[in-house]
């Protein structure tokens, strides 16, 4: 992998792994149209890099969710989401487990992902008629769940989905935008160690490797962001152009050969 590589898939990475516009949708199109797929260990790094982003960013939340789980206090507010978290990757689990090898084999498959995202960017685009208000439920957290597992097909932005999920189902912006960050953590985790497996079969450079997390980090950083400012502006389903642009775009390509 040389420097250019290296620049191009922790950007991608950065860009896509927080904003609602599928990460893994984007690898197989960097994969299946420019040639460039990366080590496992280079691709597990990556993750990692988003992952750490998600951890600076609620490390408050994080810490106080530690804290009442310690105490084994679950009725304050950190208790209760800390709940909400496990309730919330039951369905993922239980999706990913039994659809893994269906959803494995899109990896493979352009014009699979290229009808997700036009079905993200649907899912983005009416998420515009959710109303502001409601506090999280355990039904609320179960179906963000079962939205995250979904996304585990590529083209399926699972920010989005997850967000959206929330936002039809009258859940405050700040609320789905915190929790569907914090649900994602066990499954990014999960997701490292499920690819770690033989990451050290490839060798790589060490600084090559440094370089793609600390580029994934700040690019993600302020993804992060700007997905946060988008939401508080109700300009969320903006990204639903972005979506059926790129989706419609892929179809014809693999369509017309």
């Amino acid at each position: 992998m040389d420097l250019i590589q290296v620049l191009i898939l922790a950007i991608v990475q950065g860009v896509t792994e927080w904003l609602p516009v599928s990460s893994s949708g984007h690898l197989v199109i960097v994969q299946s149209y420019f040639g460039l797929a990366p080590p496992v260990i280079f691709d597990v790094m990556l993750h990692v890099g988003t992952l750490l982003v998600v951890l600076i960013v609620f490390w408050r939340d994080l810490a106080g969710i530690l804290k009442a789980v310690a105490q084994l206090d679950f009725a304050s507010e950190e208790g209760k989401l800390a709940v909400f978290i496990v309730v919330g990757n039951i369905p993922t689990a239980i999706i990913g487990f039994a659809f893994r090898d269906v959803f494995k084999s899109f990896f493979y498959n352009p014009l699979a992902v290229g009808i997700a995202l036009l079905g993200t960017g649907g899912i983005l685009y009416v998420s515009k008629y959710g109303k502001n208000g409601k506090r999280l439920s355990y039904s609320g957290a179960f179906l963000i769940g079962v939205a995250q597992g979904i996304a585990i097909i590529p083209g399926v932005s699972r920010s989005g989905v997850t967000i959206a999920t929330g936002l039809l189902s009258k859940l405050r912006k700040e609320t789905v935008f915190k929790f569907s960050f914090l649900l994602s953590i066990p499954t990014v985790i999960g997701a490292v160690i499920a690819e770690s497996g033989n990451m050290f079969l490839v060798e790589i450079d060490g600084l090559t490797m440094v370089l793609g997390v600390i580029v994934s980090m700040i690019v993600g950083y302020v993804a992060l962001k700007l997905l946060l400012r988008f939401l508080l502006k109700e300009r969320f389903h903006l990204f639903a152009f972005y979506c059926w642009l790129l989706g419609t775009a892929i179809v014809a390509i693999t369509i017309m050969g």
